[in-house]
């Protein structure tokens, strides 16, 4: 019998659970209608359900209703927040603070800012060599913020090496001068417990496909204050979403949104621990397996500092794309899924200090709900195997 393909590329995306999709089903065949033509029984049906959803969303992440506009995705909610808060500035162009290993979503809008004349600071997180590789140290936050600073924009969880930054440190760094703060979490939402007064955030992204939920919906808090937040919207037309982010609202997904991420929650604590053994355990049976291996980001002791079910390891002597092509029925990633079609090493992995080298060699595991010890060891097999073919074609 043939070994059905393993998937384990979760940070890319999730399967969407099946009590998910059965959430969803009646929002497109029966309950269908359009949550803004309120003058009839079918459009006030599907504007109550996205009224539940988004309460629902918002009490996951200790957020107030009003607070939850619905987007795209975390893209979006991501252009919405940088790119929205820096139009209602009044200000003259000022500066953004944000950080080297950020997804594109994030550090490609700031280019755009900083091609418009926004002066923007990327910093330097720890190197490879450090036990928390990847972080970035609060003070570092501090020591750059200037008095035309309007905006700091920093991850949560990294979509590559699983690093979590102390967003609630910056965020008190923020408050105390008076300065936004935009934090893409969408890593993090459904596997870690995220509450945004707890982080002090002023703005948050997230989205659904990331945690079993469906593709094409995502959220971004939007602090009401004191002081309100203000942001310039970026897609015109209906005016819905307090008009800052028209368009007709895509209510099965919304539903199916909530549904994942109630799930989620249900299930953190136990996930949590589940999910972090099964990675300790492909770790320990790769690097009792092969030799040269290393791992990508922090020590995997330090559980404060990492995703449970991040694992990016490098592979010494082998290309990471040659390995994928050897594993066809093993689903890894060599790199963040979104620019896998970029010849460029990884940004996220320069930014540790690795040469093109080091960055090429590397894989990225995604461990998620789905997973299981059989799933493990099917991965340790093929991808010892793969690398003890190709390391001695290497040499060749």
């Amino acid at each position: 019998m043939l070994q059905p393909a393993v998937y384990m590329d979760n940070h890319a995306t999730t399967r969407v659970d099946p009590r998910v999709a059965d959430a969803m089903l009646p929002y497109f065949v029966r309950h269908y209608g359009n949550a803004g033509s309120v003058g009839h029984a079918f459009g006030r049906e599907a504007a109550e359900a996205v009224d539940r959803a988004r309460g629902q969303i918002a009490d996951a992440i200790g957020a107030r209703d009003t607070e939850i506009v619905f987007t795209s995705g975390a893209t979006e909610s991501n252009n919405l927040a940088i790119l929205g808060a820096a139009a209602a500035q009044r200000a003259g162009p000022g500066h953004v603070l944000s950080v080297k290993t950020e997804h594109h979503a994030v550090l490609d809008p700031l280019a755009h800012l900083a091609e418009s004349g926004t002066d923007v600071t990327l910093l330097d997180v720890l190197p490879a060599s450090d036990p928390q590789a990847g972080w970035l140290p609060p003070g570092r936050v501090a020591d750059s913020i200037r008095e035309d600073t309007f905006l700091v924009s920093i991850m949560l969880a990294n979509n590559e090496i699983g690093v979590l930054h102390c967003i609630a440190r910056i965020g008190d760094i923020c408050r105390q001068h008076g300065v936004l703060l935009h934090c893409d979490a969408t890593q993090a939402v459904g596997k870690i417990p995220v509450d945004v007064r707890d982080l002090q955030v002023d703005l948050l992204s997230f989205t659904a496909h990331k945690l079993y939920g469906p593709k094409g919906v995502g959220a971004l808090f939007v602090r009401r204050g004191p002081p309100r937040v203000r942001l310039q919207p970026r897609v015109f037309g209906g005016g819905q979403e307090r008009g800052l982010r028209s368009g007709t609202l895509p209510v099965p997904l919304i539903v199916g949104f909530a549904r994942a991420l109630e799930l989620c929650l249900e299930e953190i604590p136990a996930e949590h621990q589940r999910v972090a053994h099964l990675r300790d355990t492909l770790w320990t049976g790769l690097t009792e397996r092969l030799p040269g291996v290393h791992l990508c980001g922090p020590a995997l002791n330090q559980a404060d500092l990492r995703l449970p079910g991040n694992l990016n390891a490098r592979f010494e002597g082998v290309d990471g794309e040659a390995l994928l092509l050897n594993m066809g029925d093993l689903a890894v990633s060599s790199g963040a899924a979104c620019t896998s079609t970029s010849p460029e090493p990884s940004h996220v992995l320069r930014a540790l200090g690795l040469d093109d080298d080091a960055v090429k060699s590397s894989l990225r595991f995604g461990l998620g709900r789905f997973n299981t010890e059989q799933d493990v060891a099917f991965a340790v097999r093929r991808v010892v195997e793969a690398v003890e073919k190709l390391r001695p074609m290497r040499s060749l």
